[in-house]
């Protein structure tokens, strides 16, 4: 009896997502680029802040945050500032160059312990682990048992922190909002959140996204790739982790959130959101809610480059709206 022959192998895997700085393959592999997608460090102000790498977040999926400060001793308490970078939930980590430099700019500029945490990345770990893990960061900061010297009651004022984030960082910083308004409605530390270019989502375009050139920094194809890498699996644009106002959301109105700051830049094709964003939360009554924004700036101006002219506008502002919110 003649064998019969064999299959034939299956197809090497081949490519289904090219998206910028890794490449995702048809039998759920990803291969990442170990060089961050922007240029070097442009201006290195390590030589006034100093800064150091530590864990953080439950053993099952370690991570690590960065913590910077002042070189030169204020004799006042620093207040304390989380930043959350950007890139989509699919690119980026507190030791990329920029998000470095962004980080060493807040610290020297405004005189404040900075907070720089990782969080796990899309499509290896979709929504909401990098919600998750922001939240674990946020407790990582226990005001009883400070985790780190600089942050002791000698250096830090653990009454006076701010959260801040970037694009996708600034979506973190909107759920952090919430749970912070949810699980402890008393707390007073968390004296602000400050959102920078929110990177929301939504079905339906908006004017800006319908306007947005192809050769933009952040495109609309790409913003819809990094939606569908980071979404769970059939979810669409509108689900409530990208869309704050979408269905089967959170009833916002009645929550009491904390003094809030959205900046928006003109030329960004998200502006239109971030501007949604924000006059829809003060129709609800939240009169801490202020929307800033800044002309002829395009999405991602500050990581781009932290130390340009617009930079330092925007710096300004995150130090305004500290200086206002801090008692």
């Amino acid at each position: 009896m003649s064998t019969p022959p064999s299959p034939p192998p299956p197809p090497p895997p081949h490519v289904i997502e090219d998206c910028l700085s890794f490449r995702l393959f048809s039998d759920g592999s990803i291969i990442r680029d170990p060089d961050p997608i922007f240029p070097p460090s442009i201006h290195d102000d390590s030589s006034v802040v100093e800064w150091t790498d530590l864990p953080f977040g439950p053993p099952h999926h370690l991570l690590h945050l960065r913590l910077y400060r002042p070189k030169t001793l204020i004799s006042s308490k620093l207040p304390v500032l989380f930043y959350f970078h950007g890139g989509g939930f699919c690119l980026g980590t507190r030791t990329w160059t920029n998000f470095h430099d962004c980080a060493l700019r807040l610290s020297s500029s405004l005189s404040a312990i900075i907070v720089s945490p990782d969080y796990r990345l899309a499509p290896e770990h979709r929504l909401p682990a990098a919600i998750d893990d922001a939240i674990s960061a946020l407790d990582w900061l226990d005001p009883s048992d400070p985790p780190h010297p600089w942050l002791s009651s000698q250096s830090a004022d653990l009454s006076r922190v701010f959260i801040s984030g970037e694009s996708a960082g600034a979506n973190l910083v909107h759920h952090l909002a919430l749970h912070c308004a949810r699980s402890d409605p008393g707390r007073t530390r968390f004296k602000g959140f400050i959102l920078l270019m929110p990177f929301f989502s939504g079905v339906d375009r908006t004017g800006s996204e319908a306007a947005c050139p192809s050769d933009g920094f952040l495109t609309l194809e790409r913003a819809d790739q990094f939606w569908r890498l980071a979404l769970p699996h059939g979810a669409t644009r509108d689900d409530p982790m990208g869309n704050p106002f979408g269905p089967g959301g959170p009833e916002l109105g009645s929550v009491e959130l904390g003094p809030m700051m959205v900046v928006v830049g003109e030329k960004d094709m998200l502006r239109d959101r971030g501007v949604e964003y924000g006059e829809k939360l003060k129709e609800m009554g939240k009169k801490k809610v202020e929307v800033v924004e800044l002309k002829g700036k395009e999405h991602g101006f500050f990581a781009m480059n932290s130390w340009s002219d617009d930079a330092g506008d925007l710096v300004r502002l995150i130090a305004r709206f500290m200086e206002d919110n801090q008692s």
